[in-house]
């Protein structure tokens, strides 16, 4: 049975000041947002969770991610 990330708790984690809980995340395949919204931020700290670098997490192209 795979696993699956409900949310994340984070204190004090770069932009996130004292503690902050993120979530709860449904099914996703991507974090979008604005310029300056901390979504480099939430991928730092969900490949802190998992153990793996961000770039692994990050999508080169469409047609490699199975996104559609």
């Amino acid at each position: 049975m795979p696993g699956y990330l409900k949310y994340i708790e984070v204190d004090n984690f770069k932009s996130y000041r004292g503690k902050q809980k993120i979530g709860p995340f449904n099914k996703f395949t991507a974090i979008i947002g604005p310029n300056g919204s901390g979504k480099s931020n939430l991928m730092d700290a969900i490949s802190f969770v998992l153990g793996e670098k961000t770039s692994n997490l990050r999508c080169k192209r469409l047609s490699v991610c199975n996104c559609f």
